[in-house]
């Protein structure tokens, strides 16, 4: 059969590159390692310490999951040959269709699995802290704000993720002049720190009473939550911390007392907060966490090139530094400024849809992040 013998040579395409992807993943490592973990798990008093052990229990469920996943992917790739053989022996082409769906999902089966051997780096499988910041646009921007947490919240919420909501600002009238969640999940920041930098919108703007287009901007930092103690020493003297009230809704306890906390880094200039716990002590040591996170990181960083590897490049929060742009008018388009990928369906986006994004941006940092050619879409 043509149908089949072209659905053959496809499949056969994909035979060193299943195979280079499970070479990638060091599946014998990975085998060595979920041994280790069991043993201690076995190991008496395994939950006298309860957070050490939930981040054993983690890491082997992540780690068995992707064993899973590659033998999966196999059985799959042997599953569709024999079906293949099947219908050539019946000589019943009605089935084609059903082998193309078989194809179709393993391609993308194989593609997440191969998309995520590029996680490698250091705080990639890290949960993600995401702030975002209003910038030039005054309400509208503000409302910019509110609709990228949105987007992040309901992307994380379609992976299965958590979502916290550690500090925001509310705008004058609408939206949030600043906003920071934690996003939590295996390698949450590995595919978030794709969105790092400035995101422009351009709409017609619900605020503007003459009704015309109006482009806003929202400046994104994506930090990875690192969890352990670390042993970093801030003196008293490099910091402030501000204790001030809750700055919305946020339950009763909440606004009845003042546990938000502000912690301002002087030989940095970096400003971490924190309003989510009713505790003011809790709120402090998130605060804290947070900061000594940032500091490790600029400290591994020898030079900007490293920094932003992980940090991204700083960049103002205005015309011509975004790395994103989003028209909704007057047509609907997003494209990534850096790796050139594009969509038209901008409302699955703004609902979560980014992966094409993240996907793209792993991609291009594999290639070493080449320079886009294409330019800006036109206003």
């Amino acid at each position: 059969m043509v149908a089949i013998d072209q659905i053959k040579y496809e499949l056969n395409q994909y035979e060193g590159p299943l195979k280079e992807v499970g070479d990638s993943l060091d599946l014998e490592k990975k085998g060595f390692r979920i041994e280790e973990i069991e043993g201690i798990m076995e190991e008496e008093g395994f939950w006298n310490d309860a957070a050490k052990a939930q981040n054993y229990m983690k890491e082997l469920k992540n780690l068995k999951d992707t064993v899973q996943d590659y033998s999966d992917l196999q059985v799959q790739y042997q599953n569709i040959y024999e079906l293949m053989d099947m219908i050539e022996e019946e000589d019943d082409e009605s089935m084609v269709p059903e082998v193309q769906a078989e194809v179709d999902s393993f391609l993308k089966n194989f593609e997440e699995l191969r998309l995520a051997t590029l996680l490698d780096g250091e705080f990639d499988k890290n949960n993600a802290i995401v702030t975002l910041h209003a910038g030039a646009g005054g309400t509208e921007a503000c409302d910019w704000c509110h609709m990228l947490y949105r987007m992040y919240s309901m992307w994380a919420q379609a992976k299965g993720f958590s979502v916290e909501l550690l500090d925001f600002l509310e705008g004058d009238e609408a939206g949030y002049k600043q906003v920071t969640l934690q996003i939590n999940g295996i390698n949450a920041y590995g595919h978030l720190k794709s969105e790092h930098g400035v995101h422009r919108l351009v709409r017609i703007s619900p605020f503007n009473a003459q009704g015309k287009r109006q482009t806003s901007f929202v400046s994104c930092d994506i930090m990875p939550d690192i969890e352990e103690d670390l042993d970093i020493d801030i003196p008293d003297d490099d910091i402030r911390i501000d204790i001030f009230r809750s700055s919305g809704a946020g339950g009763q306890k909440v606004n009845k007392t003042s546990s938000a906390i502000r912690i301002t880094h002087f030989p940095t200039g970096i400003v971490v907060s924190c309003q989510n716990e009713r505790s003011q002590y809790q709120n402090k040591d998130k605060a804290m966490q947070i900061l000594k996170s940032k500091l490790l990181i600029l400290k591994q960083q020898e030079n900007l090139d490293k920094t932003a590897d992980i940090r991204g490049e700083v960049k103002d929060n205005n015309f011509g530094s975004q790395i994103r742009s989003y028209f909704l008018q007057p047509y609907k388009m997003i494209k990534d400024l850096r790796t050139g990928v594009s969509t038209a369906n901008a409302d699955a986006v703004l609902d979560g849809d980014i992966d094409l994004f993240i996907n793209g941006y792993l991609k291009w940092l594999k290639q070493g992040c080449p320079a886009y050619k294409g330019g800006d879409l036109a206003e």
